[in-house]
């Protein structure tokens, strides 16, 4: 690959991907691409097969005596801390004296080969005591089963401007989760080092944590472990706080036997294991004008965050702070309900609470529209944030250099709406079974995090005596 030093304009240029001339050609390396050490052993996992119960017994004696297997790791088997939760201490590695959703982990067993292992797995004889689930988030709410307190955001008097508004609607909604379905699935790779260190390579959006998840759990300094991320195959958020599990237990295997481990999760275990976008149920009730202006309204948001915690509280946080989406909202009310259910918990996923949000007024500017007749973009332009009044976010920030108005006429007339609209409703006229729609559809999307603590970054700089650099960021 030439390289010209000659300075030439970046912004609008097609600057290729630093990776993409191996992407293209099958050379980039990820985690199960990277050779193998010597002695290596293979991991997999033995998951819950219930949802709810108690753990009473287990035997595992023939899983042991299985082909190929080298030796098994419980709970008991952790050094450290048995948790990899990245806020709450409340995601056990291995399940101890409860399993709290199908396809907790409860025991790994490392051998030989990788069938070995996934075969292996199959043999263990556990008897549960079981308990009454929880699967969906309403019952969740009946029962007041949270991993976190619900939060309530107010501005203005939303009962008040509800209660004084020519018309109202009241809807519940419900919105479906998603599966991440990176092209690489979770794996790990753990390789013991001199003096008691450990090397793990890890397909993980967060290193520095599942460093410091390895280092609680196998009982080390977190200057004694290296995690190693050199590219992941796709993660979407699947692989921010959850690829620590899979570390860990690589990790711990790793301890137990004294020699290399490798987990690299069946994609049907992956998609059990790991977790998802957060499902919601919605319920709104809507106060609006002859024009579609809205005077008030009221959000309930209950979210199915599954068995944990995880990252529930800072996803369900951004769900209510983008209830809003483009739309000024004098008179709001938003209870954000977080639900303890016995699923797999939920984590992070591209938008991370935003989709959610936006889907909750987007459905209610939309149910506006049926109600008066007209079409949703007229309802949308009404509702726009303003530049000068009307531009204070229910959250408190000012909405500064907005350029929402013009935007949306200049792509009005790209994009030729009004005409695609027509063309629409004249084929929707005869056609009694398909139907089709067109919809125009903004968003505002605040890009940092909402703990303030963590919009930082940083960068390391190598520059050498032949004038190239490499930078770490």
């Amino acid at each position: 690959i030439k390289t010209s030093f000659k300075r030439q304009p970046a912004v609008g240029a097609p600057l290729p991907h630093d990776s993409a001339h191996l992407h293209v050609t099958g050379r980039a390396s990820y985690t199960d691409d990277l050779p193998e050490p010597r002695n290596l052993l293979h991991v997999a996992v033995g998951m819950s097969s219930v949802a709810h119960a108690e753990l009473v017994a287990m035997d595992l004696s023939k899983v042991l005596a299985a082909p190929g297997v080298v030796d098994v790791c419980i709970a008991k088997d952790i050094p450290g801390d048995n948790n990899f939760g990245p806020i709450i201490a409340d995601d056990p590695i291995f399940a101890t004296d409860l399993v709290q959703c199908v396809g907790q982990p409860v025991f790994a067993v490392a051998a030989r080969t990788v069938d070995a292992a996934r075969k292996a797995v199959r043999f263990a004889r556990i008897d549960y005591r079981e308990r009454e689930a929880i699967l969906d988030a309403l019952t969740a709410v009946e029962k007041q089963s949270f991993v976190l307190p619900s939060e309530t955001l107010i501005r203005g008097e939303p009962d008040a401007a509800l209660k004084a508004a020519p018309h109202r609607l009241r809807r519940r909604v419900f919105l479906g989760g998603q599966d991440q379905f990176y092209l690489e699935g979770h794996i790990a790779m753990a390789v013991p080092q001199e003096d008691g260190c450990l090397t793990v390579y890890s397909s993980t959006q967060h290193p520095d944590e599942v460093q410091m998840m390895i280092a609680h759990a196998t009982n080390r300094a977190a200057k004694d472990v290296t995690v190693i991320c050199r590219r992941m195959g796709g993660a979407f958020g699947g692989k921010e706080s959850q690829a620590a599990l899979i570390a860990c237990i690589a990790a711990l295997a790793s301890d137990k036997t004294a020699r290399p481990c490798k987990l690299r999760l069946d994609r049907d275990d992956d998609m059990i294991m790991t977790g998802k976008r957060h499902d919601f149920v919605i319920d709104y009730d809507v106060g609006f004008d002859d024009n579609g202006l809205i005077l008030g309204i009221d959000f309930e948001l209950a979210s199915r965050c599954g068995m944990s915690a995880d990252l529930s509280g800072p996803v369900n946080d951004r769900a209510m702070f983008s209830c809003d989406n483009a739309y000024y909202l004098e008179n709001v009310r938003i209870l954000s309900h977080r639900c303890k259910t016995n699923t797999v918990s939920n984590t992070a996923f591209r938008g991370f609470g935003g989709p959610q949000g936006m889907f909750a007024i987007e459905y209610a500017i939309e149910d506006i529209a049926r109600k008066l007749g007209k079409d949703p973009l007229q309802v949308r332009r009404r509702n726009f944030y303003g530049k000068d009044e009307r531009n204070i976010t229910h959250y408190q920030q000012r909405v500064d250099d907005n350029v929402i108005e013009e935007i949306f006429d200049r792509l009005l007339v790209s994009s030729d709406y009004e005409k695609r609209r027509r063309e629409i409703r004249k084929f929707n006229d005869t056609s009694p079974i398909l139907k089709r729609g067109i919809a125009m559809t903004p968003v505002k999307f605040g890009i940092s995090f909402t703990n303030t603590l963590l919009n930082q970054a940083g960068a390391l700089v190598h520059v050498y005596k032949d004038g190239t650099i490499q930078r770490n960021h």
